[in-house]
């Protein structure tokens, strides 16, 4: 692994975030998106359902819709000086998510255009190691709009475990734990070195039948493994799902929403946007 610029003496990435949220908080340019948390236990699995709060939604409805040109690519330079973490190496730099449902939520971006759809490289992974390697975190890839991706800038995601607290690393460390799960993806070891990483996505990738670019799927990966998931759909019943979904986290606009979520069952929503039959 190459060693982390000057921005970035080795162990401190994380403060580095840490630091950077403080001022983007300070300065308004991090917006996060306030959220009450609901636990929907499924098939065993701790599932955290985030219920964006109705005095959020009330504010984000009053905002003015945006006028004139059309918004610029924010992955690209010049980046919002308070969102912007530091160069990582090879070719990423470190952004903060600025509408973050998670504290510390960040982006792992390419520094030249690449796009969502296009496959991992090793210097992806190199990146992501970059951070996996300093802190614990939750990585993970919308690999295309169907997958969850709301930007066509490609990018990666980090954000620190566990996703509750006092749990797993995330809730569906336990049905990783028990067996195979119950929708349709292909499960690996952890993330070691770029070479490593990147032969295992490929790996899985040719396991779930997502190997040709263009092709949706979820990667998310912890300290203990790696997880790719084929998609069929980005929705259940207007409720989007990305990576998140996978480690057992989910997010509605509303508790008309959520009550959906108990009645049909995180899982069953899982199952339909993999195409598990």
């Amino acid at each position: 692994m190459s060693e982390l610029p000057p921005f970035f003496a080795r162990g401190t990435f994380w403060s580095a975030i840490v630091q950077r949220t403080e001022r983007a908080l300070a300065s308004g340019a991090l917006v996060p998106i306030h959220t009450e948390v609901e636990h929907v236990e499924d098939e065993g699995v701790p599932f955290l359902v985030r219920v964006v709060s109705s005095l959020e939604r009330k504010a984000r409805a009053a905002q003015p819709p945006a006028q004139g040109k059309p918004p610029k690519n924010p992955f690209l330079p010049p980046y919002e000086e308070d969102l912007f973490v530091g160069h990582v190496p090879p070719a990423h730099v470190c952004l903060l998510n600025k509408f973050n449902v998670f504290e510390h939520h960040a982006l792992l971006v390419t520094r030249d255009y690449e796009d969502q759809d296009e496959l991992l490289t090793p210097a992806d992974f190199e990146a992501l190691l970059c951070g996996m390697a300093e802190f614990d975190a939750l990585a993970f890839y919308n690999g295309g709009r169907t997958a969850g991706a709301s930007q066509p800038h490609k990018h990666l995601q980090l954000v620190p475990v566990p996703l509750a607290a006092g749990g797993l690393r995330t809730p569906m460390d336990v049905a990783i734990a028990r067996g195979p799960l119950p929708f349709r993806h292909a499960l690996g070891p952890p993330p070691q070195t770029p070479t490593q990483a990147h032969a295992t996505y490929l790996d899985l990738l040719r396991a779930v039948g997502c190997e040709r670019p263009g092709t949706p799927y979820n990667l998310l990966a912890t300290r203990d493994w790696t997880l790719v998931v084929p998609r069929a759909q980005e929705c259940f019943e207007g409720i989007s799902l990305n990576s998140l979904a996978f480690a057992g986290s989910l997010l509605v606009k509303n508790r008309e929403l959520l009550e959906r979520v108990r009645a049909v069952g995180p899982m069953a929503m899982l199952r339909a946007v993999t195409g598990t039959s």
